[in-house]
């Protein structure tokens, strides 16, 4: 499993499977965010079974990751931290989808766009915010987010 400690309660990496669920459970991860759509979640043989959502994406300059998803990510996450547990976020390669992911948690919790990018990199180096295609949908849903109230 690959995965990086981005804050006490975020972490963000490459696809976890079922034999990687009780690591998860020790280091407090209660939710994993999927953002592959190439592969669903792995199911939790154990009970209760760690939360999943699932939010399937495309890694590709030509299918930008909609806000909504963004957003239907970073509340759950928020729901999740506010009571205490920690965050999964992933992708293929933990460099783009799940960055966009985690930086969107990130900026829910009142990071600006920069600094939660900032952030990741120095903790995941393999992350990459920076390329086009994914640093325009975290600043989109920067300004979302700031325009929906939260």
């Amino acid at each position: 499993m690959d995965i990086s400690k981005i804050t006490e309660a975020l972490f963000i990496g490459t696809t976890p499977y079922a034999e990687d669920y009780p690591r998860l459970r020790e280091l407090g991860v209660r939710l994993v965010i999927n953002m592959r759509i190439e592969r669903p979640p792995f199911p939790d043989p154990h009970q209760p079974p760690l939360e999943f959502l699932w939010l399937p994406t495309i890694d590709h300059p030509f299918f930008p990751i909609p806000a909504r998803m963004l957003v239907r990510g970073a509340q759950k996450a928020l729901e999740i931290i506010q009571d205490g547990g920690r965050v999964l976020t992933h992708c293929a390669g933990g460099r783009h989808r799940g960055v966009a992911m985690g930086a969107a948690v990130l900026i829910a919790q009142g990071y600006a766009p920069e600094s939660a990018m900032q952030i990741i990199k120095e903790h995941r180096q393999v992350a990459d915010p920076g390329i086009f295609y994914i640093r325009r949908p975290i600043f989109r849903f920067a300004r979302h987010w700031q325009n929906i109230g939260n």
